[in-house]
């Protein structure tokens, strides 16, 4: 028999509307018309421009016959047109794809193909790359040029339409989609296809208002916050912050490239509040010559995710005036969920110790409903005593959908209710996560997630290597990068340089060893290569 609460209470339009960050944006310019929304270099723009401007976008797309469903891809930079394609996409009830600027063509050609592009948006920066993809890739999508004017550079146009004349086709009024379910997708984002082909990971609307306001809570960011966007916003869709921000009727600041001299102009010109990135931007922000740093009057708050920076780094940004967070996440759970959530009473605690608690991932995010590290064979959890080792699992509304196309690894991802992250860790008395280890031996370089295995099978394919190993080593200023171990034939030799030549032909620049070892590789009886003594002479590298 029902509940007398369900009796005649049911869902309708007056009490009931799918969650969607699309929201935001519509409440912050009725709430907030003249507030800057964007600065970017000397061009500002308002709330009230922002939102009609996204409109006007979504409009434009709509008459191109792009609708539910749609895959638009974009390859922008840290530009106003990035943030507005966040909005203007999902507001005519397609699907954002925004592609990683530092992939080489044959990825950006399969990713194009497996999300159906109908439509791509390019900044003309990255047009020869994308050139080049577009003659590998099967699909045909329409091209919008983007010429960011603040950026002298530009490349060869390849597109029918300028991004800047297609916005002003639109209505600037028009009436775009809330999602008929808040389990649509609003976004597609691959992984680094680190054990084959990168993995579509689709996000929906749900998730991506969740985690957005998840963000405004962990970070405790006020209204009207200064966000400096150092973080690339391809990835994980910026952490969601390009919704996160209209949350609070913040200030979006554009930053194009992340060089030391333009972070500190923007600190000091914008008043920023708050920024986001990989161990790699703390190095560039303290990389600047100190008698030209303005003075901040103000903590700047920083999260960083990846390797967990030194405990030199954490010293040298808390004197700089900013006060770190460290977070920790994956494509597949919207970006960052877990967060390293300071105790006060650690303050009072030696350096070197709150270094160690500095170094731990953390506990859920208030959107995560489920975070534990838990025996992949029994799925029970593991000890809280800091020392056995289970895979990190994730379960709740910021958990992705699953990936485009790809049955067989959703379902893995999913098995026994919870999402396998492939991360090794443990858990503390108090509930703390920390990582030990990465079940696919990953590098996490700059925020970039790089396979060992890809490296290994380039470097096999030289003709002089007869056996590779590749893991990571510390690096001061990316957290980690690839450190290859090379066993050469016994008749030829070849030099570090040749192989760093070699492996620039054949992917990514970010993705090529910053050291070579050529030695004996250790291995087990079985011939199985011990990785986990090549990672303590990688350490011992620098010492």
């Amino acid at each position: 028999m029902a509940s007398i609460y369900d009796q005649h209470l049911d869902r309708n339009q007056a009490n009931y509307q799918p969650l969607t960050p699309l929201t935001f944006l519509e409440r912050a310019a009725s709430v907030f018309p003249e507030h800057i929304a964007v600065i970017h270099g000397n061009l500002k723009i308002t709330y009230r421009e922002f939102y009609a401007r996204c409109r006007s976008l979504a409009s434009a797309l709509a008459q191109q016959g792009v609708g539910a469903g749609d895959t638009v891809s974009v390859m922008l930079a840290n530009t106003p047109a990035m943030l507005e394609v966040h909005y203007a996409v999902p507001m005519c009830g397609a699907v954002l794809h925004s592609i990683n600027s530092r992939l080489d063509a044959p990825v950006i050609a399969f990713q194009l193909d497996h999300a159906e592009s109908k439509v791509l948006i390019i900044d003309l920066a990255f047009s020869a790359t994308i050139e080049s993809a577009l003659s590998i890739a099967s699909v045909e999508p329409l091209i919008i040029d983007y010429l960011d004017p603040e950026f002298p550079q530009q490349g060869q146009q390849l597109g029918r339409y300028d991004y800047d004349a297609m916005l002003a086709s639109g209505d600037c009024n028009y009436n775009w989609l809330m999602p008929s379910s808040e389990w649509d997708a609003i976004s597609i984002n691959y992984t680094s296809g680190t054990t084959g082909d990168p993995k579509g990971v689709v996000y929906h609307h749900r998730g991506a208002a969740l985690l957005a306001n998840g963000n405004v809570i962990t970070a405790s960011i006020p209204k009207h916050a200064v966000y400096l966007w150092t973080l690339p916003m391809f990835h994980c869709n910026g952490w969601c912050f390009p919704w996160t921000i209209s949350v609070v009727s913040g200030t979006h600041v554009c930053l194009r490239e992340v060089r030391a001299d333009a972070i500190w102009a923007a600190l000091a010109r914008h008043e920023v509040t708050h920024l986001c990135g990989a161990p790699a931007v703390m190095s560039t922000i303290l990389a600047a010559d100190k008698t030209t740093q303005p003075v901040i009057e103000k903590p700047i708050d920083f999260f960083t995710a990846a390797a967990p920076p030194p405990e030199s780094v954490l010293a040298q940004m808390r004197e700089a005036g900013f006060n770190v967070t460290h977070l920790y996440g994956l494509t597949e759970v919207y970006g960052p969920a877990v967060v390293n959530d300071w105790n006060q009473q650690w303050e009072s605690l030696p350096t070197h110790e709150q270094a160690s608690l500095k170094a731990r991932q953390g506990v859920r995010y208030h959107a995560l409903e489920g975070l534990e590290v838990l025996d992949p064979e029994t799925m029970q959890p593991v000890p809280r005593d800091g020392e056995t080792i289970g895979e990190v699992m994730f379960r709740g509304n910021v958990v992705m959908k699953g990936y485009l196309k790809n049955k067989q690894a959703t379902d893995d991802a999913f098995s026994g209710g919870w999402f396998h992250s492939g991360d090794l860790g443990v858990v503390y008395p108090d509930g703390y996560i920390q990582l030990k280890d990465r079940a696919k031996d990953i590098i996490i370089s700059g925020g970039e997630n790089i396979s060992s295995i890809e490296i290994e099978e380039v470097l096999y394919k030289h003709p002089n290597v007869t056996a590779v190993a590749v893991v990571a080593m510390p690096d001061q200023k990316w957290g980690e990068t690839p450190c290859a171990f090379v066993e050469l034939d016994e008749h030829d030799a070849v030099s570090a340089d040749a192989l760093i030549d070699w492996c620039k032909q054949h992917m990514a620049g970010f993705k090529v060893p910053g050291h070579f070892v050529f030695d004996a590789i250790e291995k087990t009886s079985t011939g199985k290569v011990q990785k986990f003594a090549l990672r303590e002479r990688a350490k011992s590298i620098l010492r």
